[in-house]
């Protein structure tokens, strides 16, 4: 998510997520894929003995949820950018 003055802010998602929507709004701002995000954190959870759990739990509490009337990188909102830019360049090559 963007906040006002143009910087990333780091929020949980509320479309894709599994449980609190820390690992797809890690994802988001890091701009990588959300699967390899929950990898990741499953392998930190198994290498130090359930510690990782412990950081997942601090972040739901400290991070926050994305609002509601602005949801950043929902599926729709590129579907419909994709087919505005697809109309553009249609129209481009029309001329």
């Amino acid at each position: 998510m963007t906040g006002r003055n143009g910087t990333k802010t780091l929020v949980r998602s509320r479309n894709d997520r599994m449980v609190a929507g820390v690992c797809a709004g890690v994802a988001r701002y890091f701009g990588i894929d959300v699967t390899m995000v929950r990898v990741i954190l499953v392998v930190v959870c198994l290498i130090t003995g359930g510690a990782g759990i412990l950081a997942y739990l601090v972040a739901w509490a400290i991070i926050p949820e994305e609002s509601e009337t602005a949801p950043a990188g929902n599926a729709a909102d590129e579907k419909q950018d994709a087919a505005a830019g697809l109309g553009r360049e249609r129209a481009r090559t029309s001329r």
